[in-house]
């Protein structure tokens, strides 16, 4: 146990530290933008390298490097690509309506958590 948690460390502080090079990378290419760039960047990257690895890994007998990749380097990356395999496994199990609540629920209630989370902040310094 100690050692998988050793992994995802590892893993979340490469993908952490790609994450916010990557936001440096675009903002110096792109320069300063009114539409966050850099993090539909990372989101659309993670999920593509996310399904990759899971296909990847499992053809060649390395799942047990998912600690380390998925949910250290990737979660570290972006958390999106671990909210789409979620996503992508229920509808492969052919549960739809299950994928389409995951899919509301997540992005509502993250939304209504961050914003439930300023307003309370917010009122904590007024």
């Amino acid at each position: 146990m100690f050692f998988t948690i050793l992994q995802v460390a590892l893993g979340g502080a490469i993908g952490a530290s790609a994450r916010y090079l990557t936001g440096v990378g675009i903002l110096r290419v792109f320069g300063q933008m009114g539409f966050p760039l850099g993090v539909i960047t990372v989101n659309v990257l993670g999920s593509f390298i996310m399904g990759a690895f899971v296909v990847f890994a499992a053809n060649k007998g390395l799942t047990h490097w998912a600690p380390f990749v998925m949910t250290g380097m990737l979660g570290g990356f972006t958390t999106f690509s671990s909210f789409s395999l979620e996503t992508v496994t229920l509808i492969e199990r052919g549960a739809f309506g299950l994928a389409t609540l995951y899919v509301l629920l997540s992005v509502g209630l993250s939304i209504g958590g961050l914003m439930l989370g300023m307003v309370a902040t917010r009122g904590v310094f007024a």
